[in-house]
């Protein structure tokens, strides 16, 4: 996995480099070259500007430190909120001294940075920052850069130098050659690996690792921290094997560890998409545009207009799997799925293969999750993962994460649907026919992809009379007894369905048989037409079941009785909206 995040950033991202990152900045600050405030300008959206090559200071941890050049704006200017923590408030203060030293050192060489040392040190013109980030409604918290008499010091080649030169000096001083602890079992099992140089994973070269590794953002709204979290820190003793001390237990280089944290949150940052209390990214070896990217499908499918000037998801991926759409060939596709955890990244899930195997996944998902709209006219729009998702639970915000990353897993490995999340559609089911609600497409297409997965060939997206289970023709039976007594009462509130779904559904053998009783005093308020028609549809149904109504029904036997009961309903609207009294939509085909 983090192979993949290293080679991403080879490819994509030019500027990655250790002690440097990109950072979301919200304000420039424009100083004169006589060290005066001009202006405080926004920069980028809500969120700010992705600015590159901002120094990225190291062993943050140690407290007092600030990164040089682009901090926030508590850091750079004391501005903070009215009723901050005096701790938070002296923390700041030690930041703001710590970064005002570092710009002072700095213009001693390089002439650009004199008019921000001579800014740093005036009160006065600190103070104008504060009232200026105040008017503007600024947050502390937010990140800023500056524009130094119209020149911006992060595009000037000496000014990065000089940064350069004082992380190598500053994580060489006072450095001695580490030695291992006497007794340590790392010293007594692997002496060599102790005091030598050691292999990093991610490149094989013999090195130094890294003592600690830079945090990953933007997983605060996941179970994240706001200040960022590790993928691998071994700040407790458990964390450690062999002896080994922080990254040692991992030992990874500068370059590559610098390589994976900008990849992934460029990832977080730009290609992510939160799934419950998840963060789902994904990327590809080769690069493809959004029009061409399967993943895209899953979460946003195309809908058809009423011209059809657009193509469905499918139809796409069908041209994507045929080679009528120009993909780069031997591509692979990487999916991640993670979360934050008392500032450790918990990865849930990772999937990589084939772009081909992908392509086939997500249109096997959409044709599984095909159904009849609930007018009975045609398929119903090919559903959003996150409506699939929803159509579970009461209220989308309750979805857990293990159940969202379940069926993503299930979504692009073709695998089986679990019976647990069928129950809950099932349960969503009852719960809106009791209510008298309109049917969710993307819940009765989930239950029919229940079904073809387990291997039903007799599901489809229509009305299949033929189906062999008894369950399947019951749910039938309710749907034509509850539309006749529809027709001979018409709106009685709480009608055969309100009533008896839950009982039907379960125990048909004890319910079945007296609503069919009961129905031949709704078909003698009909017209001959009419109860003739109902009379063959009963007749019909009847046939298929002969004597075999269950007394009981289990699980999958109740979501065949849902399946055949919307169905059904969903042929007999076909019928009426065609102004005729058969049901046109209803066959198999």
């Amino acid at each position: 996995m983090l192979q993949s995040l290293v080679e991403y950033a080879h490819k994509n991202l030019a500027d990655s480099e250790p002690g440097f990152t990109t950072r979301s900045v919200r304000w420039l600050v424009d100083v004169s070259a006589d060290g005066q405030l001009i202006n405080v300008l926004p920069v980028g959206d809500d969120k700010g500007e992705q600015t590159s090559k901002c120094p990225d200071m190291h062993n943050m941890n140690a407290g007092g430190r600030a990164h040089f050049l682009v901090e926030t704006l508590q850091t750079i200017s004391l501005f903070c909120k009215a009723n901050e923590d005096p701790k938070k408030v002296a923390t700041s203060g030690e930041k703001h001294q710590f970064l005002k030293g570092m710009i002072c050192q700095s213009s001693e060489t390089i002439p650009a940075l004199q008019p921000l040392a001579g800014f740093m040190k005036n009160c006065e013109e600190i103070e104008k920052l504060r009232d200026r980030f105040a008017l503007e409604k600024a947050k502390p918290t937010d990140w800023m850069k500056w524009r130094i008499a119209g020149v911006d010091p992060l595009q000037q080649a000496e000014v990065l130098e000089w940064w350069r030169g004082w992380r190598d000096a500053d994580q060489t001083k006072g450095k001695v050659e580490e030695k291992p602890k006497k007794g340590k079992l790392g010293e007594q099992l692997f002496p060599d690996v102790v005091s030598a140089g050691m292999v990093c994973f991610l490149s094989g070269e013999a090195l130094e690792p890294v003592a600690t590794q830079p945090k990953i953002g933007g997983l605060s709204g996941v179970g994240g921290l706001g200040t960022g979290d590790v993928i691998a820190g071994f700040d407790k003793s458990a964390f450690c094997s062999f002896g080994l001390e922080q990254a040692r237990n991992a030992a990874m280089g500068a370059k590559p560890v610098r390589a994976y944290v900008d990849a992934l949150n460029h990832l977080i940052r730009n290609h992510s998409r939160k799934l419950a209390n998840t963060l789902v990214v994904h990327w590809f070896k080769d690069s493809i545009s959004q029009e061409n990217d399967p993943l895209w499908f899953l979460c946003e499918p195309p809908e058809l207009t009423e011209g059809a000037a657009q193509q469905s998801a499918r139809e796409i991926l069908a041209a994507l799997r045929k080679g009528e759409r120009p993909i780069p060939v031997n591509n692979r596709y990487y999916a991640l799925t993670l979360s934050g955890a008392s500032g450790r990244v918990m990865i849930r899930d990772w999937m990589e293969g084939s772009f081909e195997e992908l392509v086939a996944r997500v249109e096997q998902w959409f044709s599984d999750l095909e159904i009849v709209a609930r007018d009975g006219g045609n398929t119903a729009h090919d559903p959003k993962f996150m409506a699939v998702c929803g159509s579970i639970m009461r209220d989308l915000k309750d979805l857990p994460a293990p159940t969202a990353t379940t069926l993503w897993r299930v979504a692009l490995s073709g695998l089986p649907i679990p019976q647990p999340i069928i129950a809950q559609a099932l349960a969503r089911f009852r719960a809106d026919i009791i209510d008298d609600k309109s049917f969710n497409h993307a819940r009765m297409g989930l239950i029919k992809a229940y079904f073809i997965r387990k291997g039903d060939q007799q599901m489809s997206a229509y009305l299949n009379k033929e189906h062999p289970d008894p369950a399947y023709q019951c749910g039938r039976l309710l749907a034509v007894l509850a539309d006749l007594q529809r027709k001979a009462l018409g709106d009685v509130g709480a009608g055969v369905v309100q009533r008896y779904y839950v009982a039907a559904s379960q125990t048909p053998g004890l319910t079945l048989g007296r609503l069919v009783g009961n129905a031949k005093n709704h078909l003698n308020k009909l017209e001959g037409g009419l109860t003739y028609w109902y009379e063959g549809q009963i007749a019909e149904i009847m046939s298929h079941i002969q004597d075999r109504i269950p007394s009981t029904l289990n699980l999958d036997q109740q979501s065949l009785f849902a399946l055949g009961y919307y169905q059904q309903i969903a042929a007999n609207r076909a019928g009426k909206n065609n102004d005729t009294n058969e049901i046109t939509k209803g066959d198999n085909q």
